[in-house]
């Protein structure tokens, strides 16, 4: 799972960091979870961000890996809203759409944007780092334009907008 952190200050954005977690090493998927769930604690509480953007549940072809993939998305959305950060999902093409301005670009054309967008030196081996930063930074192209993703200011509205997957 990837993140990346940016700073916003009179409407420039600048890099702060990227990185993944690596939960290869746990064999457990709960523990990978509780894993998920104290690092993005952590990172909230080291960084004190004002929202948060992840990519939104996309359609595969396995039913296990979506399942993996949306308890996994759903342990940091729980994250954030424990502490009462916005939470907006984008779609992975307007993600795509709005780094590269093509929403069928390819990992690599999304992580070489960002890394001239940005001045990143070296971009990492694995690239769930920039997908992570990819979604922060079209949080930041897209502010103000909320129909572009959904977003979410704690537990009550999600509840409320998602009445089908909340039971």
């Amino acid at each position: 799972m990837g993140f990346g952190l940016i700073k916003v200050e009179n409407k420039k954005m600048s890099f702060i960091q990227m990185n993944e977690l690596q939960l290869s090493k746990y064999k457990d998927h709960y523990v990978k979870l509780r894993h998920i769930f104290e690092r993005t604690i952590e990172l909230i509480d080291n960084y004190h961000p004002d929202e948060i953007a992840i990519e939104a549940p996309f359609f595969g072809k396995n039913v296990q890996s979506m399942l993996k993939l949306g308890r996994a998305q759903g342990v940091a959305m729980a994250a954030g809203l424990s502490r009462q950060i916005p939470i907006t999902e984008y779609l992975p093409k307007k993600i795509k759409m709005a780094i590269t301005g093509n929403g069928s670009a390819s990992k690599e054309q999304v992580a070489k944007m960002l890394q001239s967008q940005l001045k990143i030196g070296k971009l990492p081996k694995n690239l769930d780092a920039t997908d992570g930063l990819a979604a922060a930074v079209c949080h930041f192209y897209n502010s103000g334009k909320t129909e572009i993703g959904k977003s979410y200011t704690g537990w009550d509205a999600f509840i409320k907008q998602n009445p089908k997957r909340v039971k």
